[in-house]
C-alpha cells in the first residue's frame, strides 16, 4: 500500500451563503456544510522524511488563500489539484464533521472532480475514519471517534501551552469580511492551522508515528520557518514567541530516550515495585 508523501494541515473560514439558507431557518441555528461559502482556505505543506521507521517533517508553506485573491471554485480546485499532485496525509480538527465536508460538498455546486482523493487506496484512504494514514481528524482520533466529549482546538491548544485563538474568533469572521478585513481572517486561520499543527506533533510522537528525535526536529523546523517570516507575517512570531513564553508546564521539546525507541525485550523477572505504584 502507499504511503503519504506530505503532510497537509487544512482550516477553513466561511460564512453562510443567504442564497441557499431556507426561508424560516432559525438565525441562530449553524448552517449545514453545502451552505457555507469559503472565505479562507489556510493551509502548512510539510515533506514527510524517514528516520528509520519513524517520520519528521520538514515544512515547504504556510500561508492562506481567500476569495479576495480567486474565486471559491478556484480555492476548491487548487485544492484538489494539490492532493492529486502531493498525496498528502490531510491533518484536520474537525474536518470530518465540518471542514472536508464543505469541501467535497461545495465542490458539488461548482462541479469539480476530486481524483487522487477517491482513488487513493479505496479501502483505508481518505474517506476510512478509522485509519489516519491518509486523513487524521485530530478531534475525532483524540476523542476516540465519539467515545469521549469533543475537544475543541482552544481547549487543546491551551491545555499544551500553545497561543490557541489569541488572533481571533470564529464568531467574528463574518463581520470581518462584510468590513473587507481578508488579512484578518487570513491570520486567524493561519493560526489556527498552526495551533493543529503543532497537536498533530505531539500526537505523533504520543502514537509512536515520530520519534522523539522526529518531533523535536520538526518543532525545530517549525521555530526555524517561523523566525525566517516573522518580518513579512509578524502574526508567525507572535505565535512563536507566546509558545515559548506559555507559563504551562508542557515544554516545547519532548525528552529523547536513550537507547533504542519501541518495544522493549520483557525482564525475566519483575519485582513487586517494578509493577506497583
Amino acid at each position: 500500500m502507499a504511503n503519504p508523501l506530505h503532510l497537509l494541515v487544512v482550516d477553513l473560514e466561511t460564512r453562510p451563503e443567504a442564497a441557499i439558507l431556507p426561508e424560516g431557518r432559525d438565525p441562530g441555528a449553524f448552517a449545514k456544510p453545502i451552505q457555507h461559502e469559503i472565505l479562507t482556505l489556510g493551509f502548512l505543506l510539510a515533506r514527510i522524511e524517514h528516520d528509520g521507521q519513524s517520520e519528521r517533517y520538514t515544512i515547504r508553506k504556510l500561508g492562506a488563500a481567500s476569495i479576495v485573491e480567486r474565486g471559491e471554485r478556484d480555492i476548491l480546485a487548487g485544492f484538489w489539484q494539490l492532493v492529486d499532485k502531493q498525496k498528502p496525509r490531510l491533518v484536520t480538527w474537525n474536518g470530518r464533521g465540518f471542514d472536508v465536508a464543505v469541501l467535497k460538498q461545495r465542490s458539488l455546486i461548482h462541479g469539480l472532480t476530486a481524483f487522487n482523493w477517491h482513488r487513493t487506496d479505496p479501502r483505508f484512504g481518505y474517506d476510512y475514519r478509522f485509519e489516519s494514514n491518509w486523513h487524521c481528524d485530530l478531534m475525532d482520533v483524540l476523542g476516540d471517534f465519539g467515545a469521549s466529549p469533543k475537544l475543541g482546538l482552544d481547549e487543546a491548544a491551551q491545555a499544551l501551552g500553545l497561543p490557541g485563538k489569541w488572533n481571533g474568533r470564529a464568531e467574528n469572521v463574518a463581520d470581518q469580511a462584510a468590513a473587507g478585513d481578508y488579512a484578518a481572517i487570513n491570520q486567524y486561520c493561519e493560526g489556527d492551522v498552526l495551533n493543529t499543527y503543532v497537536l498533530y506533533l505531539r500526537w505523533a510522537c504520543f502514537s509512536t508515528r515520530v520519534s522523539a528525535r522526529g518531533h523535536n526536529a520538526s518543532v525545530q523546523n517549525l521555530l526555524d520557518y517561523l523566525e525566517a517570516g516573522r518580518e513579512q507575517h509578524p502574526h508567525w512570531g507572535e505565535f512563536a514567541d507566546r509558545w515559548r513564553a506559555s507559563a504551562r508546564p508542557c515544554p516545547l521539546f519532548v525528552n529523547e530516550p536513550l537507547g533504542e525507541p519501541g518495544p522493549q525485550p520483557p525482564e525475566s523477572h519483575l519485582r513487586s515495585e517494578d509493577v506497583l505504584p
